[in-house]
């Protein structure tokens, strides 16, 4: 669908001053900060059809927000900044053609306001209540106790809902694509096997995979390499899915799938995998994640994870606030920069970068493709059991993220570790 038709029609719009006189107190704070948003174009409607465009005058608008309970979504948006602008559109306060093209926008704009250290939680006249979601947010540490909750919220909805509109391979990460014609399933073969050669896996090695999944990873490993794979998650639902493939599978003499936090582990490994786990591990827990890795990779081994990150001028104010994804969908996460990583990775011992890759734009490709399928299935997801409000938070969920990635807001890479004076390093990827 392409937002952009019939959306800069000028048609019943009303002078700024005439819509503001008529409105409420959060609806004329909101309506300011609007007016000081000056790139691209918004087409913000209300419920009797009159619009207002903000953004540049000579623009086209290339998003349009209906609103649809203006006291409710100016109210959440006053309240609690982006988190209130998507629990509005859950609770069927907005609606859009394209949610990724309205969020699109505001990460243009927040940047062009505050520059690259922009924050939603700074915005002048919003996000009021911002404590309330801060003191939710830090009562969910992912200790060993609280990270198990955090997971089965989000995991263990059920290997049903998620076989849905996950590809054959029930891979939940972004794909690396390698032509625009390749398919999400050959996309996610493309990641697992350059996350392979990374390590420069080969027969004999023992591999420990950190958050296994559904099983992608060790299977395609163990398969088309003869590693042997150790692969740990915390999520009942898909350790229960990735023990029956690997039987089904018939690899069961290479793959032990265990039901165990990342701190148990004990033992010294060839090669250690992580594919998206960090981003549930907390600022609090990524020096000791690190000095575990430090601890079970044997002298000439090698690390390598993919995981999603900000840019580093923006981590502190990440660290510092909470957002839509953390209070909704993932619960006790935090997006790490690469220094970050460093300093956690430098301070617990010798490892040190030896290659990255982005693959950011993937990301927007990936998620483009699972709402498209989720949207396809909606008839069973409701089947399932989840209501018009749950789907509602997912339809904005995957296309928030998806904003995120085609604006180069956060990003995605590939990374892998050496020790110095590794002799084990004779191949290039």
């Amino acid at each position: 669908m392409n937002p952009t038709l019939a959306l800069d029609t000028p048609d019943r719009e009303l002078p700024a001053e005439a819509v503001a006189h008529r409105a409420g107190l959060h609806e004329r704070l909101v309506r300011r900060l609007l007016r000081r948003m000056r790139c691209g174009g918004l087409r913000l409607v209300l419920p009797d059809g009159h619009a207002e465009h903000f953004g540049d005058p000579a623009a086209p608008a290339t998003a349009e927000l209906r609103v649809r309970r203006p006291d409710d979504f100016f109210r959440r948006c006053v309240l609690h900044g982006n988190i209130g602008l998507g629990e509005a559109y859950t609770a069927g306060d907005w609606d859009t053609d394209d949610i990724a093209a309205v969020i699109a926008w505001f990460i243009v704009n927040l940047h062009a306001l505050q520059g690259s250290q922009a924050s939603s939680s700074r915005l002048p006249g919003l996000n009021l209540l911002r404590w309330t979601d801060r003191l939710l947010h830090l009562l969910r540490p992912n200790s060993v106790r609280m990270s198990r909750r955090n997971i089965a919220e989000h995991y263990d909805l059920g290997n049903d809902f998620y076989s849905l509109w996950l590809d054959a391979t029930m891979t939940y990460s972004a794909a690396r694509f390698e032509h625009p014609e390749q398919s999400l399933e050959a996309a996610q073969h493309s990641k697992y096997e350059a996350l392979c050669r990374k390590l420069q896996l080969q027969p004999g090695d023992h591999v420990l995979e950190i958050g296994c999944g559904w099983g992608g990873f060790c299977t395609h490993a163990a398969r088309e390499h003869g590693c042997r794979v150790t692969a740990v998650t915390i999520s009942q639902e898909q350790f229960d899915f990735a023990r029956e493939r690997v039987r089904r599978e018939g690899l069961e003499h290479l793959i032990e799938i265990r039901l165990q936090d990342y701190r148990h582990i004990e033992g010294q490994f060839d090669k250690i995998a992580s594919i998206e786990m960090l981003e549930a591990v907390g600022d609090a827990y990524v020096d000791g994640f690190f000095a575990q890795c430090q601890r079970l990779l044997k002298p000439q081994g090698l690390l390598a994870f993919q995981v999603i990150t900000v840019p580093d001028c923006r981590y502190e104010a990440l660290r510092r606030g909470v957002d839509w994804i953390q209070k909704h969908i993932f619960p006790g996460s935090l997006l790490l920069s690469m220094d970050r990583i460093n300093r956690a990775i430098n301070r617990a011992g010798d490892l040190f970068l030896h290659g990255l890759e982005d693959l950011g734009s993937g990301y927007a490709r990936t998620l483009s493709l699972w709402q498209e399928r989720f949207a396809a299935r909606l008839d069973e997801v409701r089947a399932l059991g989840f209501d018009e409000t749950f789907i509602r938070k997912w339809n904005y969920y995957l296309k928030y993220c998806e904003a995120a990635f085609a604006t180069r807001n956060i990003s995605v890479v590939q990374a892998v570790y050496t020790r110095p004076n590794n002799l084990s390093l004779h191949r290039p990827w």
